[in-house]
């Protein structure tokens, strides 16, 4: 980007000077057409068009001048874009992969204790159930509130539309969240000293039917991580391909 300014600003200076060239040469023109004139006629057209011809370059010099300082805003005002955008982008690249880094960790765990209830449950073992509670330092909002500060004008569509995707994954994995919780809440929580029969039927040791979201909502905290963990993979390549197109 700096370089087409730097050729469009050597381009229109050229083009000035060849108008200065040009009406310096129809100056001439006229000095030549003007011999026959008598000695006081050529010396007061030479005064007049000695004055004309300064006239001229000052003007030009008043309009590079304007047009150089006006290129020079332009050019400073560039830099600290790209800067800005640079930090940006090196700010969310750096916590998105720490993100990933602790995600995966929080996901294996995850990961297991689903897979654990599930295989003690398909085993007949009627393992317990405990409140279901998901906590995270995830929200939409900050995505929203980083876009709001500037970064909608700075970053790249693509870089953008990731940030979007993630945005929309963050909220619909808390709404799912959330809405396991309550459900918890409102059938586990109050119920945690009733004997395993109250959760299991006893006869084919399976979940009664008003639990079986318990399993449902640990393997959900899964996909969650999963997705996250995807779209946030997505989004730093994509913010170093940003930043390396922008050096």
């Amino acid at each position: 980007m700096e370089k087409v300014e730097d050729r469009l600003f050597s381009a229109n200076l050229l083009a000035l000077a060849g108008i200065a060239m040009l009406m310096m040469l129809g100056i001439s023109t006229i000095f030549q057409k003007r011999r026959a004139l008598t000695m006081t006629e050529a010396t007061e057209k030479r005064s007049h068009l000695s004055r004309f011809g300064r006239w001229v370059a000052e003007l030009l010099l008043v309009f590079v001048g304007v047009y150089a300082a006006f290129w020079l805003n332009n050019y400073q005002q560039h830099r600290q874009d790209a800067q800005r955008r640079d930090q940006i982008l090196a700010s969310l690249e750096q916590e998105f992969l720490k993100g990933i880094e602790s995600g995966k960790i929080i996901g294996a765990k995850q990961e297991r204790q689903a897979a654990e209830f599930r295989r003690a449950l398909d085993a007949g073992e009627m393992p317990p159930l405990h409140p279901f509670v998901f906590t995270t330092d995830y929200s939409p909002g900050d995505i929203a509130t980083l876009l709001q500060s500037g970064g909608v004008e700075l970053l790249a569509v693509k870089t953008l539309m990731a940030l979007r995707e993630l945005e929309s994954v963050i909220r619909w994995g808390l709404s799912d969240m959330q809405r396991y919780e309550k459900l918890s809440d409102a059938l586990i929580v109050p119920n945690l000293d009733q004997d395993i029969s109250f959760f299991y039927d006893p006869a084919t040791k399976k979940l009664r039917k008003r639990f079986e979201m318990y399993p449902q909502a640990l393997e959900a905290t899964v996909k969650f991580a999963h997705d996250l963990e995807r779209t946030k993979t997505e989004l730093v390549k994509q913010i170093q391909t940003e930043r390396q197109r922008n050096r």
